[in-house]
C-alpha cells in the first residue's frame, strides 16, 4: 500500500517537468541576497515536526508544486528516494527523484525543473559522492538559481555538509582510516572539500554533532581558519537560514563555535587556542550567521 502510494506520486512527479528557461543557470555570488531558504539537518530521524516546517517554508500543499529529491549521496540512490521520498508522499505531495550522474549531460528538461522547484531536497550518504556529479555542473547552478529564485533548498547530514562552501569530507588528512570523530586537535589534518556554496563562505556546517561527539573537528576547522563560524548541528535538529540568520528546529542541540580573536597556537604536533566563543542553542533560538 504504501509502495503503490509512493509509486503513484513519484509518476505524477515526472509530469511536473516544463520546458526549459532561456536563461543558464549561474553559481550563487558572495554574500548575495537571496529570496529562499535553507533547512538543513543534522541527519538522523526526520520527525513530523522538521518535516510539516520544512513543508510549510516550502509553501507545499497537496496538489500545489512539488519536491525534487537528489539521491546522489548515496551509494544506493533508488533506495535513498524511495525512504526520503515516502514522507512526502505519504502527505499527499508531488515527489520526483532526480538521480543525476558525473560525467553525464543533464537535460534542459530536468535542469528547469529542479530550478522551479519550491523544495529541493539533498539525501544523506557521502557528500564527496553528492559534489563528485555535481561540483562546476549546470546541476550546482540549478540549484543556486532556485535558491535564489525564492526556493527552499533542504538537506540532511551529507546533504547538510554541502551546503558550505568549504565542506567537511568526514576524513583527516593524517588518519586515513575513517572515524567518527577526530580524536586529538592537531594542525594540518583537517580535510576540507567544494561545496555547494549557499551560504556564506565563512560558514562551515558539521552534523551529527552532539551524538558523535564532534567538537574536536569544528575545533580543529575555527582555529586552523580562524575566520570560520563553525556550526554543528545535533540530529533530528534543523537550522533554517533565511539571509542572515539561522533559526534552530527540532529536537536537540546547534553548537556554534567562533574565534573572534583569530588565535591559534602550535606545539609539538597540536593545536591551541584562547578566548574561542562557544554558544549552545536550542529549539526556538536564533543566532547571526554574521
Amino acid at each position: 500500500m504504501r509502495f503503490a502510494l509512493l509509486l503513484a506520486v513519484a509518476l505524477a512527479g515526472c509530469s511536473a517537468v516544463v520546458p526549459a528557461a532561456p536563461s543558464s543557470p549561474a553559481p550563487l555570488a558572495s554574500n548575495e541576497t537571496t529570496e529562499g531558504a535553507l533547512f538543513i539537518i543534522g541527519g538522523g530521524t526526520r520527525t513530523d515536526e522538521l518535516l510539516d516546517r520544512m513543508i510549510a517554508e516550502a509553501d507545499l500543499a497537496p496538489g500545489r508544486g512539488y519536491v525534487v529529491i537528489l539521491p546522489m549521496s548515496s551509494s544506493e540512490p533508488d533506495s535513498a528516494i524511495w525512504w526520503s521520498g515516502e514522507d512526502f508522499a505519504l502527505r499527499g505531495l508531488t515527489m520526483v527523484g532526480f538521480n543525476f550522474r558525473a560525467g553525464e549531460a543533464p537535460s534542459a528538461a530536468r535542469l528547469d525543473s529542479l530550478r522551479r522547484a519550491p523544495l529541493i531536497y539533498i539525501s544523506g550518504g557521502d557528500q564527496a559522492r553528492f559534489m563528485a556529479v555535481v561540483a562546476g555542473t549546470p546541476i550546482a547552478g540549478a540549484i543556486a538559481d532556485a535558491y535564489r529564485g525564492g526556493s527552499v533548498v533542504a538537506g540532511t547530514s551529507a546533504g547538510a555538509a554541502v551546503m558550505s562552501a568549504r565542506m567537511l569530507t568526514g576524513d583527516q588528512r593524517l588518519h586515513p582510516e575513517y572515524t567518527p570523530t577526530y580524536e586529538s586537535l592537531e594542525p594540518d589534518n583537517l580535510d576540507l572539500a567544494t561545496g555547494l556554496g549557499l551560504l556564506d563562505p565563512h560558514v562551515l556546517v558539521d552534523q551529527h554533532f552532539v551524538v558523535r561527539s564532534r567538537y574536536n573537528r569544528l575545533l580543529t576547522a575555527v582555529i586552523e581558519h580562524p575566520e570560520t563560524l563553525g556550526v554543528g548541528i545535533d540530529e533530528s535538529t534543523a537550522i533554517l537560514v533565511r539571509g542572515r540568520r539561522a533559526e534552530v528546529v527540532g529536537e536537540a542541540q546547534v553548537v556554534v563555535v567562533r574565534n573572534p580573536d583569530r588565535s591559534a597556537t602550535r606545539q609539538r604536533g597540536r593545536l591551541g587556542a584562547h578566548g574561542l566563543r562557544v554558544d549552545i542553542f536550542l529549539a526556538g533560538e536564533s543566532f547571526s550567521l554574521e
